[in-house]
């Protein structure tokens, strides 16, 4: 896919004479050769460096991502994000991750916050704006859905497949959707259930980088065999039956974003990588 490119330099002109102790460089001006010289030390000669690309393929798809044209601080992070993507592309989301594989990620998403900066959303919120999806979550080496929070629990007792998992942000409405593609298993002979789930949100802006989101319903659609059955709400536990540990409200931290990556510290140490869907 690399492109590769070189500029030919002219031909020198050749006589019967010693070759002069300058370059001649032949131009054509109406049809007559004429010789401009031009010293040996001053003559330039020009790369146009590649450009590669890479695609990291994972369980949640391809993601691709271009070098950057120039030099210096912003190549540096675009191999800081590559390294980072292939820390994390083979975890499936996380679920699958050992110790060792956290702490690789965990470092290797350090050394891009450090790179990027302090994050300021105070006039730059519409950088959240968009459809993002997750590629790893540390929580869910816990083997569970809801990360560190309560969740459906993966394993042989509860067959849960996790497939893709989204965030919507809506900066104009202040909507904040985590959308979840979930397959349950059934017993034989019937097929297993497919469906989307929609927890929908309100959120604000804490000071110049938390998020605070406040929970306001779920929502299910399936998919598959149960097509034709329309979405519907799951209905919402009063909060004086809610355990402490789901108070409904969240918040978190954007500790790196730019215009197709974006990671998030939550507030029980939770590391989130995501790309722009």
């Amino acid at each position: 896919m690399a492109a590769s490119s070189a500029l030919s330099s002219p031909a020198l002109l050749s006589n019967n004479r010693s070759p002069p102790s300058c370059g001649s460089v032949r131009r054509s001006i109406s049809s007559s050769p004429v010789l401009i010289a031009t010293p040996r030390s001053s003559r330039l000669s020009f790369t146009i460096p590649e450009r590669r690309s890479l695609v990291v393929k994972s369980t949640v798809g391809e993601v691709s991502f271009r070098e950057p044209e120039t030099s210096g601080d912003k190549e540096g992070i675009e191999s800081l994000k590559l390294k980072l993507l292939s820390v994390v592309s083979g975890l499936n989301r996380g679920l699958v991750a050992s110790v060792d594989d956290l702490q690789s990620a965990e470092a290797a998403a350090k050394l891009l916050e450090a790179a990027g900066g302090p994050v300021d959303l105070t006039n730059d919120l519409d950088k959240l704006q968009g459809k993002w999806r997750l590629l790893y979550s540390s929580a869910f080496s816990s083997r569970s859905l809801g990360g560190s929070r309560p969740g459906l629990p993966t394993g042989r007792l509860i067959p849960v497949t996790l497939g893709q998992v989204f965030q919507r942000i809506d900066v104009f409405s202040k909507d904040f959707d985590n959308i979840a593609e979930v397959e349950i298993g059934a017993p034989w002979p019937f097929p297993p259930l497919e469906a989307t789930a929609t927890l929908a949100h309100k959120f604000e802006l804490l000071g110049t980088c938390k998020i605070k989101i406040t929970f306001e319903k779920t929502t299910v659609k399936t998919s598959g065999n149960l097509a034709q059955i329309p979405p519907f709400e799951i209905p919402r536990l009063p909060d004086s039956f809610r355990p402490p540990s789901n108070p409904g409200t969240g918040d978190f931290e954007v500790t790196y974003v730019d215009e197709n990556m974006r990671i998030t510290r939550g507030d029980r140490g939770e590391l989130r990588v995501f790309v722009i869907a």
